[in-house]
């Protein structure tokens, strides 16, 4: 798995595989790219740095 941000656009993208990618879809700030054989691929999250915040409610990190 291979991870990416994006600072300027604010969009977090996590690979799952080399794959070529044949279709997306999208709900709501989540893009999720799709293989011919409906395998995912890619993972776009749109404004991550809320995305992140909003999720650090619910799963606590450590403090560093």
């Amino acid at each position: 798995m291979k991870m990416r941000y994006d600072k300027e656009d604010d969009v977090l993208m996590v690979w799952f595989s080399n794959r070529k990618v044949d279709y997306a879809e999208q709900e709501k700030n989540i893009i999720i790219h799709f293989s011919r054989e409906n395998k995912p691929v890619l993972m776009e999250i749109l404004d991550a740095s809320l995305f992140i915040k909003e999720t650090e409610k619910y799963i606590p990190c450590p403090s560093l």
